[in-house]
């Protein structure tokens, strides 16, 4: 266990020492600081219940004659319990946050490395991008691509080219750039000397030493003035241009990269100078060596992307906003392909992947799980001890952004309680690295741990294809929910911006009115898997025996988005060709080596479509629905018919609807006339031995 120091901001908070069971300091940043300095000569972990300070007590840690040899961690309770309306019954969740604040961090992850040696490329009007040139070319080895002409200085002091950009990808350490020149003067070549401006009869020529078309001749004075130099040709054919870049400073009004989430090293600050000038600031640190987490894990094997060169899922690449995941086909089996360099982190590659290939692992869903029961089980336990009826609800939120939504939100309803709703006593924020990030197997799996509810907070800065996957997500969830009986528990809070507390407190004011929900079953005590499919499956097994109404016969229609269902199957049209026993990625369908015959279990189906996409016949259809666990667990036969047997050997190759058909389709045509015909109706051993004897 960790020491902990819980201080009451000089009074402002109302924390009872005797219910908390520990002592409560009044100004442990000040005249109490001897407190924490005393705390620092102990052996175990420090917890101090503030994060506002928490600068002040890692430097006050660091100045200490004795190292630590135990963490020091902050955890803040002023904003999300302390200054809210309900303070005063905010026991359970300050004492649920202290336990969460104890338990060990999660377990590293791999790391990507990036490497930067400050090679800039500027790109931009000349006007804009080449006062930046000559401000960081002192600290940077810069570059400019002027897209639209400016006036260039005299000196050679950096490389200046010209054109329109045709490519831009890459990331930090790694950008790789392609554009046109589409004038007849080369500045890379140009000495600046000035002759073409002294000859040019039109004045097409000025400072920016390109030649404005629109006035031009075709004199070509400008070019013999420029002949021992070669800068000037009007007919150029090699016009493609590339080269590498560590860094991309776009100052475009419309930037090559339009993803919310650009790749690192990239930055388009757009006009306003002082968006220019932070971002600059930005560029000046990023030179040398750099490592970020590899956010996720994926697991080719239960990828349904693609089989037998069909494609099946492909909600990771939909969803991802960065460009980090492509499709990939190899011998007609398809997978994707992640560049983790382009990564961001978001994780809504894991939240819609229905069958678990890609997880997200920072961090991992178990240990996620791990604290989500630690703060459940600690608040519901504090609130039987003063008898308050209250169960937790869990707001998830991203852990930058929604934090400083959070803590602005605490600290303007503590100085305006009339205008502003803090978080209600029963709220418990839990921040994650990006909202998207969670999903199906995280929120029902909160619900079975004793939260009564799963509120996920949207910031606004999140790409629109992460805002539809959640609200997709959440809509099947709370489809689940109905099934068993049980009414909606995800919702979502979405706000214009970071800046959007006006939202954030109707929304808490809301739930502060309704008043705290009652769980929808007791306790659980699985853990939550890495493997997405087994933790569904454990949940939905717990919620079936909780249910409040049992699940009908033929089970309960979910939303087309669904990662679980069924298959329909048209008997008449379907031959038996087993194509779609081959395509499954996931082996939910099966075949028989005795007897025509296709089975199925549903509990392996992801809804991937795959196998509907490959039926020749176009006899399958997706049934996203919710059976019972028994109902999906067993081996159903879709279909089954007779064998032909051969009629030389007797021996079954074929179903009887096949052949049947395929004399049909074949009988009309010559080639399939007397003997031929009869072959068709041989399996391939026979045929081959017919056809040799009728040669003898």
């Amino acid at each position: 266990m960790s020491q902990k120091l819980v201080c009451n901001c000089n009074g402002t908070m109302p924390l009872d020492a005797k219910t908390m069971g520990i002592p409560i300091h009044n100004s442990l940043c000040r005249q109490e600081v001897g407190s924490f300095l005393k705390a620092l000569d102990g052996s175990d972990s420090l917890v101090v219940a503030c994060t506002q300070e928490s600068a002040l007590f890692a430097e006050l840690a660091d100045q200490a004659e004795k190292p630590l040899v135990a963490p020091l961690r902050f955890v803040n309770i002023r904003e999300v319990a302390g200054w809210t309306q309900e303070a005063k019954i905010s026991g359970p969740k300050i004492a649920a946050l202290l336990a969460l604040a104890d338990l060990p961090e999660a377990e590293p992850v791999p790391v990507i490395n990036y490497q930067s040696e400050g090679r800039l490329l500027i790109v931009g009007a000349g006007s804009q991008a080449l006062p930046w040139a000559e401000k960081l070319s002192q600290s940077l080895d810069v570059s400019v691509l002027c897209t639209e002409p400016g006036d260039l200085p005299l000196t050679r002091n950096y490389p200046i080219y010209s054109g329109v950009v045709t490519k831009l990808d890459g990331y930090l350490g790694k950008f790789s750039v392609d554009w046109d020149l589409q004038n007849p003067i080369d500045p890379e070549m140009c000495t600046r000397c000035g002759a073409c401006v002294e000859v040019c009869p039109e004045n097409a020529i000025d400072l920016s030493f390109q030649i404005d078309l629109s006035k031009c001749k075709s004199h070509r004075s400008c070019v013999t003035a420029c002949a021992s130099i070669g800068a000037i040709s009007f007919e150029r054919k090699d016009l493609e241009r590339n080269a590498e870049f560590d860094l991309i400073l776009d100052l475009r009004a419309d930037p090559k990269m339009r993803m919310s989430q650009t790749p690192q090293g990239y930055f388009a600050p757009g006009k306003d100078p002082l968006d220019q000038a932070l971002v600059v600031n930005q560029l000046l640190e990023m030179v040398g060596e750099f490592e970020k987490p590899k956010y996720f894990a994926y697991n080719e094997k239960v990828c349904a992307h693609g089989r037998n060169g069909k494609v099946g899922c492909n909600s990771c690449i939909d969803v991802c906003s960065t460009g980090a995941i492509s499709s990939l086909f190899k011998s007609g089996q398809g997978s994707v392909e992640v560049n983790p360099n382009l990564c961001m982190g978001c994780g809504a590659c894991a939240t819609v992947c229905p069958s678990g290939a890609m997880r997200y692992n920072y961090p991992s869903v178990p240990h996620q799980g791990k604290e989500l029961k630690t703060i459940a089980s600690v608040f519901t336990a504090e609130a039987k001890k003063i008898h308050q009826a209250m169960a937790p609800s869990l707001l998830l939120h991203t852990l930058k952004v929604g934090t400083q939504m959070i803590d602005g939100l605490g600290r303007v309803a503590h100085l305006k309680p009339k205008q502003y709703e803090g978080l209600p006593a029963f709220v418990i924020p839990y921040g994650i690295e990006h909202i998207a990030s969670t999903g199906l197997d995280l929120w029902l799996g909160a619900l079975t741990y004793g939260f009564a509810e799963v509120v996920l907070l949207c910031s606004g800065d999140e790409d629109p294809a992460y805002r539809a996957a959640l609200e997709e997500q959440a809509h099947l969830a709370n489809a689940i929910l109905n099934a068993y009986g049980f009414d909606d528990r995800i919702r979502l809070v979405l706000t214009d911006s970071a800046e959007d507390l006006q939202t954030v407190s109707k929304a808490m004011g809301e739930l502060r009115q309704r008043g705290s929900l009652t769980p929808i079953c007791p306790p659980s005590s699985f853990g939550l898997s890495n493997q997405k499919r087994e933790t569904v499956e454990a949940v939905l097994e717990y919620l079936q025996k909780q249910a409040k109404t049992p699940l009908p016969e033929a089970g309960v229609v979910l939303p087309k988005s669904s990662l679980l269902g069924g298959l329909l199957i048209n008997k008449e049209a379907c031959t038996l060709c087993m194509s779609c026993v081959s395509s499954c990625p996931e082996g939910a369908l099966l075949d028989n080596p005795d007897e025509p015959k296709l089975s199925f279990i549903e509990k392996q189906c992801v809804q991937c479509g795959i196998c509907v996409q490959t039926c020749p016949e176009h006899a399958l259809t997706l049934d996203p629905r919710l059976q019972t666990v028994e109902q999906r667990k067993q081996k159903v036969t879709l279909n089954e018919t007779l064998a032909f047997h051969c009629i030389s050997c007797g021996k079954p190759f074929g179903t009887l609807k096949m052949v049947d058909l395929m004399l049909s389709k074949l009988g009309a045509h010559e080639a399939f006339a007397g003997a031929a015909m009869d072959r068709l109706k041989m399996c391939s051993d026979c045929r081959v031995v017919d056809m040799v004897k009728k040669e003898i």
